[in-house]
């Protein structure tokens, strides 16, 4: 169903023959799960969405036309992600799309983008997205296999070489393990027991318990999103397994720990983004003033924590909004083309550098390495 079709006031005058000439409006689509299983990362994408396209037309617009935002809600559905995207093609005539919430809706909008030669930006974490490089798909997330090395990264330097995951059978969960076992040999990280579970499981403590008995395990990680991380940490509480236990960066968010519980979260690490941190900043990191800003906009419309995801979207919005200023156009070519050359432009996820070869523009520094302390999120040490 359609979420919502945001028009300006003026734009309606203007219609109606009541504010003279009409304004140029840049119209831009985007299919987002705000309802189904991966509402947690749909809706905030979507009310961010909202926010930044009514700040920045208060704002005069960009290059002095408004914009249009047309957002579906796909629930989730691939099928109706594809449908939706056809119909932002075909019908709304959008320049670009935002959207993807989930990798499985995002593959969906690929090939409908891609064949009509639409830019697509995606919030979606899958590194077989923007690998190999399409002519015009992008996104905002880091990959999971940049969260596998910052994982890996941290084992490495606690001294860790043996370990264990326990995976979601989702298709964010099987990308990410195959991602890990792929550069667990980079960092002499050997995995000793590799466990699965299904997404609507309501319990792991039988993997956990084969996992616990590994000879030699030191840590344990999960790659996982959804619900099925916060009952594996509960679980991993109840079993006392007392080894160190790591996230994915795909529960990046107050959420998680509420789901788990302070207690059983106490101590979990996972890549984060400078967002879940942002009041810990030092005044000298360049992203402070980014996240602060969407932060307080954020949760004063709300009412709601800041997330990770709703990041992805501010930052998929900004990346659109630079590179149509630099383009001078509504021309969806022309926009590709501005995107791919984004260059040193810091949103809340790190600062994007995009070029022919790399339409994602991230590198690992980008991401923090969190610990979660007292129910809220630290820096690890």
């Amino acid at each position: 169903m359609k979420l919502t079709k945001t028009t300006t006031a003026l734009a309606t005058l203007a219609l109606l023959g009541l504010a003279g000439p009409a304004l140029a409006e840049i119209r831009i689509g985007a299919t987002l799960s705000a309802t189904g299983p991966a509402s947690f990362l749909g809706d905030p994408e979507a009310k961010t969405l909202e926010m930044l396209v009514e700040e920045v037309n208060a704002a005069g617009g960009i290059n002095g036309e408004q914009v249009e935002l047309v957002l579906y809600d796909d629930g989730g559905d691939p099928n109706k992600a594809r449908t939706f995207a056809t119909r932002l093609v075909e019908d709304d005539e959008v320049s670009a799309i935002i959207g993807g919430t989930t990798t499985g809706t995002t593959m969906s909008i690929i090939a409908v983008a891609e064949d009509a030669e639409i830019p697509f930006i995606s919030l979606a974490g899958a590194v077989d997205i923007i690998d190999p490089v399409k002519p015009y798909t992008f996104k905002t997330p880091h990959t999971d296999r940049m969260a596998c090395q910052k994982i890996f990264e941290d084992m490495q330097k606690r001294g860790f070489s043996k370990i264990g995951m326990i995976s979601g059978t989702d298709g964010f969960g099987a990308s990410m393990q195959a991602q890990c076992k792929s550069v667990a040999g980079e960092y002499a990280i050997e995995i000793v027991a590799d466990e699965t579970y299904d997404p609507k499981d309501a319990d792991m403590t039988a993997q956990l318990t084969k996992i616990k008995g590994a000879e030699g395990i030191q840590a344990v990680l999960n790659p996982g999103f959804g619900q099925g991380p916060s009952i594996v940490t509960r679980n991993y509480k109840q079993l006392a397994i007392g080894l160190p236990l790591y996230q994915s960066h795909g529960v990046a968010s107050d959420g998680f720990i509420d789901l788990a519980g302070a207690d059983a979260a106490e101590g979990v690490r996972l890549p984060g983004t400078a967002l879940l941190i942002a009041g810990i900043l030092p005044d000298s990191d360049p992203q402070k003033p980014v996240v602060t800003a969407y932060k307080t906009a954020f949760e004063t419309r709300t009412g709601t924590p800041v997330g990770t995801f709703g990041g992805y979207a501010h930052d998929a919005f900004l990346i659109l909004k630079d590179a149509i200023t630099r383009a001078g156009s509504t021309e969806p070519a022309a926009i590709r083309d501005a995107i791919e050359a984004t260059s040193g432009l810091v949103g809340t996820t790190g600062t994007y550098t995009m070029s022919p070869e790399n339409h994602l523009g991230l590198d690992l520094s980008a991401f923090r390495m969190l610990e979660i302390k007292g129910g809220t999120w630290s820096m690890a040490e």
